[in-house]
Parts: C-alpha cells; structure tokens; sequence
C-alpha cells in the first residue's frame, strides 16, 4: 500500500512538472492595447477620470449603467461602454457591436439624463 500512495505522490509530481514546463514554452499573450487606447490621448477626449465625484453625477452614472446591464440583449462589450457624467451632462464612449446597440444605450442615457444632455461617442464595431 505504502509503494502504490508513492507512485501517486511521484506521478502527481511530474504532471505537475510537465505543466510547468509547457506553460514556460508557449508563447507569450500579447496584451497591448495601445492601438485602442489611442482615441483617449486627445486631450478634448472624455476619459473615466473625468468622471465628477458630485453625489448628482454619480448616480446619474449609476442609473445609466444599471439600465444598460439589465438589457439581457446587449452585448458583453456594450455592457462595459465607459459612462462618464460631470455637471449633468453624460459621455458614451467605447465599442459597440452594432448600432442597434449604440441607438439603444444613447436612448437608455437620454431618458434618464435628458435628451439634450447626452454625447454619444459610440463606436460600431466591425468584427
């Protein structure tokens, strides 16, 4: 009994050992996205950091993102869209699968913000 548990604990060690060597032999995953990032470096750019921290502002934001990842018909990449309110007025930015999806959270944001309130920066996608 004692040989068969030390053939287990000797086969677990090289398993092991053969999963680390192929994880060092695979190629590293590029995870630069520079090219994407580009759009922000302008500085008329609305990024989250120009999120305001006003309690008004928050919750505007709070309400628009809650609405838009409630609507089980959009796209794990429409869910995650950047949101950013100051002083009342709301910037959509990111990609979007499709218009559809861009005229749905633009319609979400302006009728809980205010139609005239709303800067739909969306970008379709084209995958």
């Amino acid at each position: 009994m004692k040989n068969l548990a030390s053939v287990f604990v000797v086969s677990a060690f090289l398993v092991g050992a053969v999963g680390i060597v192929r994880a060092e032999d695979a190629p590293p995953i590029q995870r630069d996205n520079s090219g994407v990032n580009v759009r922000d470096r302008d500085d008329a750019a609305v990024t989250a950091g120009q999120q305001s921290d006003m309690k008004s502002d928050v919750e505007l934001t709070r309400r628009i993102r809650r609405a838009v990842v409630k609507d089980s018909s959009l796209s794990v990449m429409a869910h995650n869209v950047k949101i950013v309110s100051a002083n009342g007025s709301v910037t959509l930015r990111g990609p979007v699968k499709t218009e559809a999806e861009k005229d749905a959270i633009g319609s979400k944001a302006q009728a809980i913000a205010g139609a005239d309130r709303v800067n739909n920066e969306l970008e379709v996608r084209n995958q």
